[in-house]
């Protein structure tokens, strides 16, 4: 199994060092240590199930797992983050989700186990850094992180590329949310200073270097509206009978990504209005990422940015995933001098905003957005820097 390697700042060699510190308190031994990035999305925001093209970087927020073997076929899970523990049978069929935090986990153990990997019994410690409810990927944080340990820990391997897969089958199949595979792909195969564009149907990728001269603000609204998830699913479907309707006159397309603006247009009147409007904004954002990637390679920023609020008024009017609260943030970034681009990133309806900065100007807009938002809404964001991080893998002090 591939590792990191990671060289690990003082914060992080603190955390591994704790967690070894209480694994050992809670459960005996010494174990091994792995963590999974969250993730931001720059640009190309619900393609991936339209089989489309994302670009994900990972970022320096983590889920860490500690683990260690057991003598029996259990797998016993306690949260630093979460009150209630979880203890699960491996290798057993029949097992269902529990509506916990601990069926992400769970979850991946039964993909594992159903693909005919032995696990082996153990002990885990989690501890999960990113934000939940932020839009930033903790669920496949845990996921990834979780695959790498169990698997080591039962002296197995497998390719990222497969991971990736089956931590997305988990979710989709064990949990019952309905994600594309983005989030477990950039988690498990993220590089440090470089996002990477994605093509969501072959799984082929390209790395694009992170310009020197802009960072990554991420701005948290601390709302999450309750439709959200139910949303979601319903976005999917809508994209589903967009392309029934739309193989009436191209039977060859499996998924929107398969259709041309212009093939989209010559048809709007005969799709219902709001499923040309959800198909439009995900045909419309498969072009801009294909956009957005010539741009980074040029280092042209100002076309970058432009394509990033084109997205965010997309993902308002005619996706409808975005909300009052994102709006306001993305609106308050835009007036800054200094900022390249402003977008909602993630699922939408709550959750964070993705900002490309000038690195002298991060200072600045990080206060004025954060007090704007605050004049605008009552509530107090949280914001955060973060550089393009590494992908998964084993760590050590």
């Amino acid at each position: 199994m591939q590792s990191a390697g990671y060289q690990l700042s003082a914060g992080s060699r603190a955390i591994v060092s704790d967690l070894r510190h209480r694994f050992r308190e809670k459960f005996g031994g010494e174990p091994r240590v792995f963590r999974a990035p969250g993730r931001v999305n720059l640009i190309g925001e619900h393609t991936d199930y339209n089989d489309g093209f994302v670009m994900p970087a990972a970022i320096e927020f983590y889920t860490w797992v500690a683990i260690g073997p057991r003598d029996d076929s259990h797998l016993v899970v306690h949260s630093m983050n979460f009150p209630d523990d979880a203890e699960v049978r491996l290798n057993q069929d029949g097992q269902q989700k529990r509506n916990r935090w601990s069926d992400y986990v769970e979850g991946v153990a039964v993909m594992l186990s159903g693909t005919g990997h032995q696990l082996r019994g153990a002990n885990m410690l989690v501890r999960g850094d990113v934000p939940i409810g932020a839009g930033l990927s903790s669920s496949a944080a845990i996921e990834v992180a979780t695959g790498l340990a169990l698997l080591a820990s039962s002296g197995l391997s497998m390719d990222r590329v497969e991971l990736a897969k089956l931590c997305r089958r988990a979710e989709n199949e064990f949990v019952g949310a309905r994600v594309g595979i983005m989030d477990q792909f950039i988690s498990c195969c993220g590089r440090a200073g470089q996002s990477l564009m994605l093509d969501c149907r072959s799984l082929e990728f390209q790395l694009l270097p992170m310009p020197a001269n802009a960072a990554m603000l991420l701005c948290n609204t601390m709302v999450k509206h309750e439709l959200s998830s139910g949303e979601y699913n319903v976005r999917r479907s809508q994209c589903e009978e967009g392309v029934h309707w739309l193989s009436r006159w191209y039977p060859d397309i499996r998924a929107l990504r398969d259709l041309t603006l212009a093939q989209l247009e010559d048809h709007a009147g005969d799709l219902p209005e709001v499923i040309y409007r959800r198909c439009r904004h995900v045909v419309g954002e498969d072009e801009r990422v294909t956009e957005a990637s010539a741009a980074l390679r040029r280092s042209d920023l100002e076309t970058f940015g432009r394509l990033m609020a084109e997205s965010h008024r997309s993902l308002r009017d005619e996706y409808e995933v975005s909300c009052p609260e994102l709006d306001i943030m993305v609106e308050a970034a835009a007036r800054q001098p200094g900022v390249y681009g402003a977008r909602m990133t993630g699922g939408g309806f709550g959750g964070c905003t993705i900002n490309l900065v000038r690195v002298d100007a991060v200072d600045a807009v990080r206060s004025a957005v954060a007090a704007e938002y605050q004049r605008a809404t009552g509530i107090a964001p949280e914001t955060f820097v973060s550089t393009a991080a590494e992908g998964a893998g084993e760590v050590s002090e």
